[in-house]
């Protein structure tokens, strides 16, 4: 077991079966040292986190949604390179928040998926980031987050 599957089962974290594509895109491109992985919507085990922050779903719920991003976004991880210890640093994360017009704390929803790389990879999970509110997402999803990954 790599260092960081350890790492995930100490966290009680199971990684899914990577999501298809919903659309005409692979789910990552690996060119040299870098993976970029196309965005990950909050999709877990239970179904979706959906609907619009701030007026449908509160803060934490939000924060759920863009940990279960994260939790995707590594499952994709290991899907491109079958070893997560091959990961050198998360480079950046982009994160998209379905928002209300009047919600704003746009960087706290994003923060579900950053913490959770810091979580599971430590300091070579810090990284870059944008964090955006946009009128919709896929499939009425609440969040969804993308990356750029520097591998060994």
């Amino acid at each position: 077991m790599s260092k960081v599957e350890a790492r995930l089962a100490e966290l009680g974290i199971t990684l899914p079966v990577p999501v298809a594509p919903l659309a005409n895109y692979v789910p990552f491109v690996r060119t040299g040292n870098l993976l970029h992985i196309s965005g990950q919507v909050s999709l877990g085990p239970d179904g979706g986190i959906v609907g619009v922050v701030g007026s449908e779903i509160d803060l934490a719920t939000a924060q759920r949604a863009a940990r279960q991003c994260g939790i995707n976004l590594v499952a994709q991880i290991k899907a491109a390179t079958g070893d997560l210890d091959q990961v050198k640093r998360i480079v950046k994360l982009g994160g998209f928040v379905q928002a209300g017009p009047d919600f704003f704390d746009i960087p706290a929803v994003v923060n579900g998926a950053s913490d959770l790389m810091v979580e599971v990879f430590g300091d070579i999970g810090r990284h870059a980031r944008s964090a955006v509110g946009v009128y919709r997402l896929p499939r009425n999803f609440a969040v969804e987050v993308d990356a750029v990954v520097e591998l060994s």
